[in-house]
């Protein structure tokens, strides 16, 4: 399987997720606002209150991944260009020119740099 076809299929998987969290999020909103719970309304929202939870844990979790990744990885890069670059390896120096400029607007930006 290509990148493109990665690509489609992991944000078809996210389309779905999206979906099926937003088919849960009004039976909880309901059982969450109402006063007089049954016994099994009661049980209902602790159960979806606990899979929510989790629920966003693993998203949390997954977004952490990604962007340790994806940031180390690109530090990685930076610095094997720039010990290449100063070794007088001139397509290295132009690719670490590139990354620097790119890592330097991203920072300006705030695109680095996440306040959580």
């Amino acid at each position: 399987m290509g990148l493109k076809e990665q690509q489609a299929a992991i944000q078809r998987e996210l389309d779905r997720f999206i979906d099926l969290i937003e088919l849960m999020l009004p039976r909880y909103h309901k059982l969450l606002d109402s006063e007089n719970l049954s016994e099994d309304d009661l049980q209902e929202l602790g159960e979806l209150e606990h899979f929510l939870i989790g629920v966003a844990a693993r998203v949390t979790d997954l977004k952490q991944i990604l962007d340790q990744d994806v940031f180390g990885q690109s530090l990685d890069s930076y610095f094997k260009l720039k010990e290449k670059a100063s070794n007088g390896d001139f397509e290295a120096a132009k690719k670490f020119e590139r990354l620097r400029d790119t890592f330097h607007r991203s920072i300006t930006e705030g695109g680095i740099i996440h306040w959580n």
